[in-house]
């Protein structure tokens, strides 16, 4: 890949983030590969290189390999002889771990959310990126700030529930997953789907309901997961070994 590629795998035309004194090069890196490679931007079976990342990003060799070190150890780069660097296929066997690991956490969120005194008060900010949701989801065009927007709306249940660093450690073990959802987004209707279950995580929240909470969390983190099959039978040369 070259460094006109890496900045043409988020946006013809644009350039890859500068450095800044306020972010580590390592974090930077990491962060923007990271983004590239779960929304597919950066496909399975792209090979990276150490030195023409350096030059897209103005920056020595060093922070590339510890941001390359990092996303190896998610499961989103693998390094073979020869010090190549690829982006992984998606592991299968993995995503659904994720998927258990943050079922598990965000049913526990919803439920804890449903506890509170007034649940309503502290939802204000994730119904205010429902709100934006809603206005796109029949927009194949704004895909891209979808997605987003669907992680913005975990992270404010985590934030409500006073759980917020959390939600980065979750996103950071659900990489295959991720990649998996940027697969399925597509789908006709999928966002008005998705839309739907947040509400529904929200209106069961809202009531104090703690086991519906729970239950609306896990059915709509169960949507891509059901669909594994049809993905991969769709997405053949994305998927590792089933």
């Amino acid at each position: 890949m070259t460094p006109r590629g890496l900045a043409q795998a988020s946006d013809p035309g644009a350039e890859p983030p500068l450095p800044s004194a306020h972010v580590p090069a390592s974090a930077l890196v990491y962060e923007t590969l990271r983004a590239r490679i779960i929304s597919l931007q950066l496909p399975p079976g792209t090979r990276l290189s150490r030195s023409e990342l350096a030059a897209a990003f103005g920056v020595s060799q060093s922070p590339v390999r510890e941001a390359l070190q990092q996303l190896e150890t998610v499961g989103l780069v693998a390094t073979f002889r020869q010090s190549r660097t690829e982006v992984t296929l998606i592991d299968p066997a993995q995503l659904r771990q994720e998927n258990f690991l943050r079922a598990g956490i965000e049913c526990e969120v919803a439920h804890a959310l449903a506890s509170t005194a007034d649940p309503g008060a502290v939802l204000l900010k994730a119904r205010g990126v429902l709100k934006m949701q809603a206005a796109l989801a029949d927009d194949m065009r704004q895909i891209e700030l979808f997605r987003r927007l669907d992680s913005d709306f975990h992270r404010e249940l985590f934030a409500a529930a006073g759980q917020a660093p959390l939600h980065g450690l979750v996103a950071d073990r659900s990489s295959q997953m991720a990649r998996v959802r940027a697969l399925d987004l597509p789908r006709e209707s999928k966002m008005r789907s998705v839309v739907e279950g947040h509400a529904a995580v929200l209106e069961a929240i809202e009531a104090g309901d703690r086991h519906a909470a729970a239950d609306a969390m896990r059915r709509h983190l169960s949507g891509s997961i059901e669909r594994l099959p049809e993905i991969i039978a769709q997405h053949r040369d994305y998927f590792g070994p089933v």
